[in-house]
């Protein structure tokens, strides 16, 4: 269990500089997206304006992050073995002005602490790495790029390379890393993607994390900052899984990709898996019609776990333009062809869409449907993976698809078999 010790922080201008493939570049407009949290009759609030694009969490100020863990730890029932302070933001955490004032005050409670994503840009001296496990980071989440210091150099905008790689193996040496990389094509991959798992590797790193690149719309650029990158073509979905696959075939890594794919614990959609089969019986039996809307990632799963519990004459499947599930707008629900849809249309819980402009958007053709949002997830992502084992992993998609169904059999049409 994790107390999070939030720094704050604003992408691009508490990290040093955006990195070249940061998706937060370019980012445009302040007009609320509508979301979860926004008010029955208003469409925008803080999450779907300022919130998704984090400019304006500025740092903060380092007593008040250490009120705050201290309040948690005296509010929560926490297990002390089973406890950790996690020190993220919005910016790069080694840019933090105050980090090892922070790590040193929470150190007074002898509890682990993670530094969570950081790209290291703001290690000027490998040095800091030492103070920093002394003072009690025992875990590290470290976004490397490239174990290439010119590489680093030019598209993470690293001032000193070569002192955060040499932090980096510093850290691998003593602690749990998680590594991390943004995989852009011709850039990071191929030859220097397998040079930097050799040292990832050597150095003693625990997990490597690989990113595709998005860089249009329906890969997830849903602020008007496509392109990120002008001329690149990004690895398709199935291109990616390769890609991790044989990473994780070659390297003693416990490797994760996002969105696709983690090769140990079968995720997204371990419950798909013909050899995961027999788990579906624990599942309700489907007795309404609907319609699951989704993201092209995880629509073939979906169906085919419909298919396997014999529910496909019930629910259909419809794939938005849109690779990520929770960044589902409005804009891809105004791109959809009404036709598929059923009188019952459930929509992923976290999409970026009002309530009500979804309910507008998907009955404009005069079908009165009932339009839900559904549950936050279906599965987990490689980033979440990485850190469960597999009993973990089926246990949480069968709860939530367990609630998927209960969706559908309370808002749908009943159909008699």
């Amino acid at each position: 269990m994790q107390i999070i010790a939030d720094v704050g922080g604003i992408p691009g201008k508490d990290c040093r500089g955006f990195c070249k493939y940061c998706y937060f570049r370019k980012v445009k407009g302040n007009d609320p997206l509508g979301c979860r949290y926004c008010s029955p009759g208003k469409v925008g609030c803080e999450k779907c304006t300022t919130g998704v694009r984090e400019t304006k969490n500025e740092f903060i100020p380092p007593f008040m992050v250490v009120n705050s863990v201290q309040n948690s730890l005296m509010m929560g029932n926490y297990l002390e073995n089973d406890l950790k302070v996690n020190i993220s933001g919005g910016g790069d955490v080694s840019c933090y002005p105050y980090l090892q004032e922070v790590t040193s005050a929470l150190n007074q409670w002898n509890l682990p602490i993670h530094l969570g994503y950081t790209s290291g840009k703001g290690i000027d001296n490998s040095k800091t790495a030492e103070d920093l496990m002394s003072q009690g980071v025992n875990e590290v989440t470290f976004t490397v790029f490239s174990t290439d210091p010119g590489l680093r150099k030019e598209w993470v905008g690293d001032p000193n390379p070569e002192e955060a790689l040499k932090a980096l193996k510093l850290f691998c040496e003593s602690c749990e890393v998680h590594a991390a990389s943004v995989i852009v094509p011709g850039v990071n991959d191929g030859e220097k993607l397998f040079e930097t798992c050799s040292k990832l590797e050597e150095w003693g790193a625990k997990a490597f994390i690989l990113m595709r690149f998005a860089n249009f719309r329906n890969q997830g650029l849903i602020l008007g900052n496509e392109p990120i990158l002008e001329g690149v073509e990004p690895h398709s979905l199935n291109q990616f899984e390769e890609l991790v696959r044989r990473v994780n075939d070659e390297f003693n890594l416990r490797v994760t990709g996002t969105p696709l794919c983690d090769p140990e614990n079968d995720t997204p959609f371990a419950i798909s898996k013909d050899k995961n089969k027999e788990y579906l019986d624990i599942l309700s039996e489907i007795k309404s019609e609907a319609t699951i809307l989704t993201s092209k990632t995880a629509a073939p799963f979906i169906e085919k776990i419909i298919r396997n519990i014999g529910a496909d004459d019930f629910v259909n499947v419809v794939a938005v333009d849109q690779d990520i599930g929770c960044l589902i707008t409005q804009q891809d629900l105004e791109n959809l062809d009404l036709k598929e849809l059923k009188e019952t249309v459930i929509f992923p819980g976290r999409a970026f869409v009002h309530n009500k402009m979804a309910e507008k958007v998907l009955t404009r053709d005069g079908v009165d449907r009932i339009v839900m949002r559904g549950p936050e997830k279906l599965s987990v992502d490689g980033e979440m993976s990485g850190t469960l084992t597999k009993e973990q992993v089926l246990k949480k998609e069968l709860i939530a698809f367990e609630d998927l169904i209960e969706y559908i059999n309370f808002f749908g049409v009943r159909k008699n078999k």
